[in-house]
């Protein structure tokens, strides 16, 4: 799923924290289309297996603003 920004929609991004019902996750790489997703403080990574589900609820740059990146 997608980010709403107004009435814009956007796939999410690497560095975006994203949900998926009760999980929370960071992007961290997007190979060959599959979006690939680490726990917020975790050090492992795993492909997301709904990616239409995902839901950013905080971009990148709002992580950085808040000294979350």
């Amino acid at each position: 799923m997608t980010e709403t920004t107004g009435t814009t929609r956007r796939a999410p991004r690497v560095g975006d924290e994203v949900t998926d019902g009760r999980t929370r996750a960071i992007v961290t790489d997007i190979r060959a289309g599959v979006i690939w997703l680490r726990a917020p403080y975790g050090c492992g990574e795993w492909p997301a297996e709904e990616p239409k589900r995902l839901k950013v609820s905080r971009t990148r740059a709002q992580r950085i603003e808040a000294g979350d990146a």
